[in-house]
């Protein structure tokens, strides 16, 4: 029997409660068979994600695009400058259209919210999981 694999520290960011409990439903607690559970970090506001990912064991953070009145595109650009072991970003979009956008803000991964598909969130979110555990270095 082989243990239990170790919890991973998620975020999820957005002014929104609901769009939060949209992502931790869609992601669920744990999104892939091969992964441990994930603990989930809620947030916000944009200054709650920087003191939480300074205070360092954040895995992945997922960053709502939309959020009021500092976006996750802007938060992602800003962590990936400022923190030397970035986790893993996702950037929740409103739009397909706005992946384009979402490459300056140097996120690793992106999901549209409307509507947020589960299967595909627990996959993205289970594969950030995974690069992260092998030490996948992330390209700035």
């Amino acid at each position: 029997m082989t243990a239990p694999a170790a919890p991973s520290t998620v975020i999820v960011f957005s002014h929104d409660p609901k769009v939060r409990a949209q992502v931790r439903s869609a992601v669920g607690r744990r999104p892939a068979a091969d992964l441990g559970r994930v603990e989930w970090v809620e947030c916000a506001t944009g200054a709650e994600v920087v003191a939480r990912i300074d205070a360092g064991g954040v895995d992945v953070a997922i960053l709502d695009g939309e959020a009021q009145p500092t976006g996750g595109m802007g938060i992602s650009r800003q962590l990936k400058f400022e923190i030397d072991d970035c986790p893993a970003l996702c950037v929740l979009l409103a739009r397909r259209d706005d992946r384009w956008l979402a490459t300056w803000s140097l996120a690793d991964a992106t999901l549209v919210a409307a509507p947020l598909d589960p299967v595909t969130a627990a996959e993205t979110v289970a594969q950030l999981l995974r690069d992260r555990a092998r030490g996948v270095p992330v390209v700035r």
